[in-house]
């Protein structure tokens, strides 16, 4: 989304509130986010840095959001910080940024697509599907499998902290499965793809042993970004249709609570991940 120089301006002259306060992002380990930070005004000025910089040269038209959202990761408010902490800060940031950059954080297609992919956002993401990972992902498939060919289902669920520390929201996960359940019996001819982010991730697992193996041999892959459970296979599922992405210093991935900058830069992972799917539907 190209930004106007009145845009520009008005965004650089929030930068001095940001800066007057202590930036949470030099608290390592901090319990809390400072009262004073305006998380506001970070994700204006996250989505500023977002028009500036490259991090991804591509032709395809998801190169420019991926480019944004990986800018904007730089600049979260939550870096360094464990989970506990987050409160809603991540979701008012996330939020902003999704304004900003004009990018869709809601999803709840009902019509039969070709494709046809049932996400789960991770902790205190704003929306149904998220921004960091959900968002670029669909758009990288769309390019993959061609415009109007893939439908997304957010699941619906609290995405709490304390959800996260549970192992994955119950209800989520119940509901990711009735979710499953209910599309695959709905849209037979789809393929269906069952996809998560961080806390997504535990519904994912949650749901695959929830439903009986003959159901989830009609899921056509599973992808994950940032699995609290990387390394360990997915319930009635084969390994070989299953794709998880976990970044190499990711404290998330490594079964602990601290939020890194691994752990919030998954869209930069999303074309490759849309790659596997497009080649499992076409198999």
């Amino acid at each position: 989304m190209p930004f106007h120089t009145s845009q520009k301006l008005a965004f650089l002259s929030l930068l001095p509130t940001i800066f007057s306060s202590p930036l949470p992002n030099a608290q390592a380990n901090s319990n809390d986010i400072p009262k004073s930070t305006n998380i506001t005004a970070m994700a204006q000025a996250a989505a500023l840095s977002a028009s500036q910089k490259t991090y991804v040269t591509s032709s395809s038209t998801s190169s420019s959001q991926i480019n944004g959202l990986l800018a904007a990761a730089s600049m979260a408010p939550i870096i360094n910080m464990k989970v506990q902490a987050i409160s809603g800060s991540l979701t008012i940031f996330e939020q902003g940024i999704a304004t900003a950059l004009n990018v869709g954080i809601t999803a709840s297609d009902t019509a039969c697509s070709p494709m046809m992919v049932i996400f789960a956002r991770g902790t205190t993401e704003p929306g149904n599907v998220g921004l960091f990972a959900g968002p670029p992902f669909f758009k990288a498939l769309e390019e993959k499998m061609g415009s109007g060919t893939v439908g997304v289902q957010g699941v619906e669920y609290e995405a709490s902290v304390t959800g996260f520390l549970q192992g994955g929201d119950a209800k989520g996960s119940a509901a990711m499965a009735t979710s499953a359940e209910s599309t695959i019996k709905k849209c037979p001819n789809s393929k269906i793809v069952l996809s998560g982010y961080s806390q997504g991730c535990l519904l994912v697992r949650n749901a695959a042993a929830m439903l009986p193996a003959a159901t989830m041999a009609k899921v056509n892959s599973v992808v994950m970004f940032g699995d609290p459970r990387n390394g360990k296979p997915v319930a009635n599922y084969d390994a070989a249709k299953t794709f998880v992405v976990c970044h190499a210093l990711d404290n998330i991935c490594a079964g602990g609570d601290l939020i890194l900058i691994d752990h919030l830069t998954y869209s930069g992972d999303a074309v490759s991940a849309a790659a596997f799917a497009a080649s499992r539907a076409k198999a």
